[in-house]
């Protein structure tokens, strides 16, 4: 939902030429498949659409190719920094760290609630976006 909700918020900014967004799984359990229906739903409810993504994993290599890597909780940045070998630039981090409630997004996979979610990605990607 993230890589959505921040194209959206770039593109309506009119700065699209600044940014290169992209999403990438930190486990291997969805690799290959389109965005989870209920969180393609709720962009949609929203007027954003997400077709044609399918989850790729995480390389080493993105620690490279990027200069923000973010995460939406504890898990994702413990997984990241094990794929990209630790962190020696300070570009990993949690997207609700933008935010005066840092922390983690809501999980829907765990509690259903993409209301929550989407609430929590809003906020720390307009959050990020002010910062940058």
């Amino acid at each position: 939902m993230a890589e959505f909700v921040m194209k959206d918020l770039v593109a309506k900014a009119g700065r699209e030429d600044e940014f290169y967004i992209e999403s990438a799984a930190t486990s291997t359990e969805e690799i290959g498949n389109p965005v989870y229906p209920p969180a393609r739903r709720k962009l949609a409810e929203h007027g954003i659409g997400c077709a044609g993504k399918t989850a790729r994993q995480m390389t080493r290599s993105d620690y490279q190719c990027f200069d923000l890597i973010i995460g939406m909780d504890q898990w994702n940045l413990r997984n990241m920094r094990r794929i990209c070998g630790d962190d020696p630039e300070g570009k990993v981090c949690l997207l609700m760290d933008f935010t005066r409630r840092p922390g983690d997004v809501a999980d829907p996979w765990y509690t259903g609630d993409f209301e929550a979610t989407w609430r929590d990605v809003l906020e720390g990607c307009e959050a990020l976006l002010k910062e940058l």
